[in-house]
């Protein structure tokens, strides 16, 4: 349906809870704008509740394919409602959050003079259900307000802030100062009287709720009690009654905006990389491997479910070229033996025709053999994730039926990939220029065929290199498909890219994380991306990966192993591990930052068991830590991590907290849950400082006193604002503490 304006109206109107200061309309054009004579004071009520009100601004509102919807009015209104968020930078996009995320609702409310005013944010389910949250200022002076909000439902929801007088809250205050002034006090005791006559009279208020009202009312006007007595009344209980149904003359509804919540798994995830050619890989006598299959590398998945793990990452599955390959360690000479890197996709199939993107390698098994693996997964409540690398080996169908769809050199051959300073001889880039759309098709294809198969998550290779619409195009026509669908980036590349990939539909993203090793360095980059960025993009703490081996883990040993992990694993929500990690690989390839004898390039088996065995394994650790995240759901938060100080400049500490609002279950409250976490990021000394907490980002009052209990350890400890800590990098690199509960003084 073609979108229609209706202009700003100015007038008497009644209105209800539901339409607030909008006229709601189902399908058709409102009405012309009307002038109604109001009603005695006695008849006028709140828009919050039913009943006829006085003069209002209403906002114009555009129908949209059959709902309407509050569009940006053309008027500030008499209470001006601005800068709301969640928002994008680019309005074209927009917010997003996960099943079960609690997301901070904000806006700029105020008005005229020196009454007060109040915000009510006003918010509907995908299935409908529309809810109303009181907004609580933030800081004085600023005018911002904020609703939290736990969104349960994936889908759209649709959101709009009303600002309102709060012709309560402006009579409290002014009550006061004059009561206590000694000026006017039986005046103000009866301009609230009459305040709280209107808000009886409004049959829609509870029952309960207007008796005691009535109450207040007759007391604040009882002349026989003292003024000392009524004052007091300024602050009765009863008045908590306007916090949920405030009483207003004057309205203002901000434009109606939406944020779409998508599936838990896209923003809550534990996910661990193996090569599965690698799992069950053996070397025979003449020096050749028998790979690994799809039906070795399901044996690894009860290790892997056993640390906690809920997602399997898979490098590419596909055959490899044979042309160009690459030898060990990226070499240009590859002995007889080399099975080539993954990533060189296209390759003889077993009966030696080319197979591409929709085909898995040979030595790996058959289609059902990787259905299978995706099944025994699924049973041990693990997902599996797929590599999309959109590029081809000279070996590739593509090359040949689709030549266009690669860089074509004045000398008759191909441009190959380059990433200075690597080369990468074995691998074709996807030019988009002659052919996107056939592109744009045959990637579809490939990832509706993965998708049949039982893959629901894609972990894509260099998005970066590839047009940004192509990416918004090829989701969205998936999601549309399958919303649960998820595509996590791996775009180490300027933060304009990175976050534009976000905001076309990337559900989650690689990040620098990994380079992120100093203290303050830590505390800039995780303040950036759960405050700045957190509207559209998630993090994917990933410690290492094949490719990425940094000098803090070289030379770190195993306390930064330690160190890093459980940072990645309590500050974000998502956090990754590549294979070998736990076993503290940290031998890299002379002057660069990724692993010698790279498994890129290589079968690498690794013996598990035994390094569990001979306490050469972090696999344990690693296991509690997805532990911990599972029990305490502070922990599946992005937004609410919060830093606090310490004396020493090694010594990083950090808060997440979860109020119990967001903790129950079946509507009822739970305990809040807060998690603090101390870490040495020196994996060399031992430090010994002392933590400073910010009581009230922990839910606590200043000064209170409260049990902590060690999750690692076991250990219990009463702590307050100040508290001594010892960090032993190669004992005990850091604390993960949870509150207990409070002292009693």
């Amino acid at each position: 349906m073609t979108a229609r304006t209706v202009n700003l109206r100015i007038g008497f109107t009644g209105s209800t809870l539901g339409r607030a200061c909008v006229e709601r309309v189902n399908g058709r054009t409102p009405n012309r704008s009307r002038r109604i004579e109001p009603g005695p004071p006695s008849a006028h009520s709140s828009p919050f509740s039913a009943g006829r009100e006085p003069f209002r601004l209403l906002a114009p509102t555009e129908i949209r394919y059959g709902r309407t919807v509050t569009t940006a009015p053309a008027h500030a209104g008499r209470i001006p409602v601005t800068r709301l968020t969640p928002a994008l930078p680019d309005a074209r996009w927009r917010p997003k959050a996960f099943e079960g995320e609690v997301v901070p609702f904000r806006a700029t409310v105020f008005r005229e003079g020196h009454d007060q005013v109040g915000a009510m944010l006003v918010i509907t389910s995908p299935a409908g259900v529309q809810r109303r949250e009181r907004m609580s200022p933030l800081a004085a002076g600023t005018d911002r307000w904020e609703a939290e909000v736990l969104l349960d439902e994936t889908g759209e929801w649709h959101w709009h802030v009303t600002g309102f007088d709060d012709e309560v809250a402006t009579w409290r205050h002014d009550a006061a100062l004059k009561v206590d002034a000694g000026v006017d006090a039986e005046l103000m005791f009866e301009i609230g009287a009459r305040l709280i006559d209107r808000a009886v009279a409004e049959k829609t208020r509870p029952l309960a709720a207007r008796k005691r009202l009535t109450a207040l009312a007759a007391a604040l006007r009882e002349r026989e009690a003292s003024v000392a007595d009524r004052r007091a009344l300024i602050d009765d209980p009863a008045l908590l009654e306007f916090e949920v149904r405030p009483l207003a003359r004057l309205t203002t509804d901000s434009p109606e905006h939406t944020i779409v919540v998508e599936r838990r798994r896209a923003g809550v995830g534990s996910w661990y990389e193996f090569f599965p050619r690698s799992e069950g890989a053996k070397q025979l006598k003449d020096g050749s491997w028998k790979s690994g299959t799809f039906r070795t590398a399901a044996k690894r998945l009860d290790g892997v479910a056993a640390m906690g793990f809920d997602v399997v990452y898979l490098p590419p599955i596909h055959p490899i070229g044979v042309t160009n390959r690459k030898g060990r360690n990226n070499t240009l000479d590859p002995g007889p033996h080399d099975p080539g890197s993954p990533w060189a996709i296209g390759g003889p199939l077993a009966d030696g025709s080319p197979g591409g993107h929709d085909a898995v390698h040979p030595d790996l098994g058959t289609l059902a053999d990787f259905r299978a693996f995706v099944r025994r997964a699924g049973a041990l409540g693990i997902e599996v994730a797929l590599d999309l690398a959109l590029q081809a080996a000279p070996d590739h169908p593509w090359v040949t039926e689709h030549p266009e769809w690669f860089t074509q050199l004045p000398d008759g051959t191909i441009r190959y990939a380059e990433n200075p300073p690597k080369k990468y001889q074995d691998i074709y880039p996807v030019n988009f220029d002659d052919d996107p759309e056939g592109i744009y098709d045959e990637v579809l294809r490939v990832v509706r065929h993965w998708m049949k198969q039982g893959v629901r998550i894609f972990r894509v290779d260099n998005p970066h290199t590839k047009p940004l619409a192509f990416w918004e195009r090829l989701i969205g026509a998936v999601n549309a498909d399958d919303p649960g669908v998820i595509f996590l980036a791996e775009a180490f590349t300027r933060p304009a890219m990175m976050q534009a990939l976000a905001m076309v539909g990337f559900q989650q993203s690689y990040s620098y994380f990994t380079w992120r090793n100093a203290k303050a360095e830590l505390e800039e980059f995780l303040t950036s991306v759960s405050q700045e960025t957190a509207d559209f993009m998630r993090p994917n703490l990933f410690v290492n990966t094949p490719d990425i081996l940094t000098e803090y883990l070289q030379f770190g040993g195993p306390a930064a192993f330690t160190v890093r992990a459980t940072i990645a694993a309590t500050a974000a929500p998502l956090w990754g591990v590549y294979a070998g990690f736990e076993h503290f690989e940290s031998v890299a390839r002379p002057g660069a930052e990724e692993a010698i004898d790279n498994e890129k390039y290589e079968y690498k088996p690794r013996d598990f068991a035994a390094a569990e065995r001979d306490g050469r394994s972090l696999a344990l650790y690693l296991g509690i830590l997805n532990r911990i995240r599972a029990e305490h759901p502070a922990l599946g938060q992005l937004r609410n991590i919060r830093f606090h100080a310490s004396d020493d400049d090694s010594v990083l500490v950090y808060s997440k907290h979860l109020s119990g609002r967001f903790t129950g279950t079946g509507g009822r409250p739970g305990a809040d849950d807060t998690i603090i976490v101390v870490a040495n990021v020196d994996p060399h000394s031992v430090r010994e400082t002392t933590v400073h907490l910010d009581l009230e980002a922990l839910g606590l009052e200043p000064g209170t006193r409260f049990e902590v209990d060690e999750l690692v350890t076991g250990e219990r400890w009463v702590w307050g604002d100040s508290n001594y800590v010892r960090l032993d990098a190669f004992t005990r690199p850091a604390h993960i503490l949870h509150v207990r509960r409070v002292v009693d003084a």
